[in-house]
């Protein structure tokens, strides 16, 4: 029940620009999940739901997932120090790593969802990313050079 509870939550938080536990515990009811302040104060903490700027000053919770580059800051080192080189031929990103490190710097790149990337398969020492096209290649080198910097 409380996997189910929490996925809810993260969709709730992703649809809804939710401000309070209040209003979360609410749409949790309508959504038939019953929760005390407690264990929503507890999944809250579970799942890493930040409060952002929604754009219009309102301050809501959002997801790892939503907050893209603001994911926990252990990940991007894990990505840093594994990373060794990339290489591009089209809509194709060969991304090389520490031997064992390519599966959890892959982790990393799907945690972003960069609408731009279509998928990553991971090897052990090598990360292998679909993008969509082939000027996308850039914008995603750009985005991964970003975050190398980001990180240091």
């Amino acid at each position: 029940m409380k996997l189910q509870r929490q996925k809810k939550i993260i969709d709730l938080v992703e649809e809804f620009e939710i401000e309070t536990q209040e209003e979360l515990a609410q749409r949790l009811q309508e959504a038939g999940y019953a929760a005390t302040q407690s264990t929503i104060s507890r999944d809250i903490r579970e799942l890493n739901l930040q409060k952002n700027a929604n754009g219009r000053g309102k301050l809501v919770y959002t997801s790892a997932q939503e907050r893209g580059n603001d994911t926990d800051g252990r990940n991007f080192r894990v990505f840093r120090e594994a990373f060794v080189s990339v290489d591009v031929s089209q809509n194709i990103l060969v991304i090389r790593t520490a031997s064992g490190m390519a599966m959890a710097a892959a982790a990393v790149l799907d945690e972003l969802k960069w609408e731009e990337v279509l998928g990553c398969i991971a090897g052990d020492d090598t990360i292998m990313c679909v993008v969509k096209d082939a000027q996308s290649s850039s914008l995603v080198m750009d985005r991964l050079q970003s975050l190398l910097e980001e990180t240091k």
